[in-house]
């Protein structure tokens, strides 16, 4: 039996959550790596308020765990519009005093190993003012530096990548001592060779033309749903069925060989990650 990933998912007490999973298990799904997301429902104005989001997540992962067979992660950070967020309420500086404090929050997290990761991390994806943004490029740098200090992977939210993008991440990770290969881009493109993507790690969204493109190119990457678990947008990003569906139905269909299901499901994860991958 192949074990089956999904890279990259959130779950909401609001939402499907447990019965979400067990659709994913149903579908020969096996483990997953919930990454920490902000809740809009609960107040964000300083770090207890972070500590506060990341245990909502972990009981998040504690009822999968105790509801379910799935093998469940956590990563959780400062999700980068959070700062927007913040400075509701604080200057910018203060802002991103708070966020630094809330990445050092979720590397202490990875290393009571709550978290297998910080994430997802990064800076938005949409536009800012040129003092958000490079306050935001600061807040990242910093993260890299923890996860560098604490040995585990980051994984990145950000901008859709252009060449030129790829290469200024791979230098944060160079100036913060990091293994670019522990460094994940979330909500990849199929841009899975080093010479696309820098030597960081793409977690690529599992549609059906970004995995068949992929697998063309080999198989160094993971799949991920980002599944959001959002009663009013049932199935987005991807649904968390989707990485089974789709591994199965490229197996069967001669578009991936069993050693690439391997590589992608079990191998990449426990390199990226330092987990362990079981069946």
């Amino acid at each position: 039996m192949i074990p089956i990933l999904d890279d990259h998912m959130h779950l909401q007490f609001k939402g499907d959550n447990v019965d979400a999973v067990r659709q994913f298990l149903r579908l020969g799904g096996t483990h997953l790596i919930m990454s920490h997301m902000p809740y809009s429902e609960m107040p964000l104005k300083d770090l207890q308020d972070f500590r506060a989001q990341y245990e909502r997540s972990l009981s998040m992962v504690e009822k999968v765990s105790d509801e379910t067979d799935a093998v469940i992660w956590l990563t959780v950070g400062p999700y980068p519009a959070d700062l927007l967020r913040l400075m509701e309420h604080h200057s910018l500086e203060e802002s991103k005093a708070i966020m630094m404090e809330a990445m050092e929050l979720a590397a202490s997290w990875v290393e009571e190993r709550k978290a297998i990761a910080i994430g997802e991390v990064g800076r938005p994806h949409f536009e800012v003012s040129p003092e958000v943004w490079a306050a935001s490029n600061e807040i990242l740098q910093y993260g890299m530096e923890l996860a560098k200090e604490k040995g585990c992977a980051i994984v990145l939210h950000t901008e859709h990548c252009t060449p030129e993008g790829w290469k200024e991440l791979a230098s944060f990770a160079d100036r913060a001592g990091m293994d670019r290969g522990r460094v994940v881009k979330h909500f990849s493109p199929p841009a899975i060779l080093p010479e696309e993507n820098q030597g960081l790690f793409p977690s690529v969204l599992a549609s059906k033309d970004n995995i068949k493109k992929a697998l063309k190119k080999g198989n160094r990457f993971t799949m991920e749903t980002d599944y959001i678990d959002e009663p009013s947008r049932p199935g987005a990003v991807l649904s968390l069925k989707t990485v089974p569906k789709r591994t199965k139905a490229f197996m069967e269909n001669g578009l991936m060989a069993e050693e690439d299901a391997w590589k992608i499901h079990k191998e990449n994860p426990e390199r990226v990650y330092g987990v362990e991958i079981e069946i």
